[in-house]
């Protein structure tokens, strides 16, 4: 998986889906991987909350459309009530709406339905070490200027340190804080206090703003 090393112990994931063939489709393929144990499923958000207060995951698969709550608004509540949990979600849906609210409010990740097995993997992988994932197919729409919300814009580059650049530029490419430290041949730590830095300066809500903020900056 992308030369990452297995974690020490499965993932615990919960899969959520109105749909109960995908569903169980889905868990029937990641019960096939030794790093990934679904702990639970779910056919709403409403229901997934439920399954995260007695499972305790490190990821959760959702969906987007649902009827009920949907993956959007379990991805918001999930940032206000079970914040440092990610959720990453799959769709067969690429339009920009739905992509940019998805990201807007929080979702670690955004595949596409038919990613392959190895591709979900080390998505799940990913994100629980705090990444951020975007299939390719769908990252242009992801990046483009969203609708201004009623804030300012984020403050110039010109206000970080050298070495806040360079963190940035890493955190740009949805890299973890174990893989910029060593990258970047300094503690873990003091990359995490860099983040922090990151966040306060440029008003970002989250890690995957931040992200999508210094994406935006770096290649425009």
């Amino acid at each position: 998986m992308n030369g990452r090393s297995e974690p020490a112990r499965p993932w615990r994931v919960i899969v959520v889906d109105d749909q109960q063939l995908l569903r169980r489709g889905l868990t029937m393929l990641l019960s096939t991987v030794a790093a990934v144990e679904v702990v639970g499923e779910a056919a709403d958000g409403r229901e997934a909350l439920t399954a995260i207060n007695h499972h305790r995951p490190d990821v959760v698969l959702a969906d987007v459309r649902m009827p009920g709550m949907d993956g959007i608004e379990l991805v918001a509540s999930c940032a206000r009530d079970h914040q440092g949990l990610p959720v990453l979600l799959l769709t067969t849906f690429d339009d920009e709406p739905i992509v940019q609210g998805a990201l807007a409010a929080g979702a670690a990740g955004f595949l596409l339905k038919d990613t392959s097995t190895n591709a979900l993997v080390d998505a799940i992988d990913s994100v629980a070490h705090g990444g951020m994932v975007i299939d390719p197919r769908v990252a242009r729409i992801a990046m483009r200027p969203m609708s201004p919300a009623g804030g300012d814009e984020p403050e110039s580059l010109a206000v970080l340190t050298r070495t806040e650049r360079l963190v940035a530029a890493r955190v740009a490419e949805g890299r973890t804080n174990a893989e910029i430290a060593a990258d970047l041949v300094i503690a873990e730590g003091t990359v995490k206090n860099h983040v922090s830095s990151l966040l306060r300066k440029l008003d970002a809500r989250d890690r995957t703003a931040l992200a999508l903020t210094l994406y935006k900056a770096l290649n425009g």
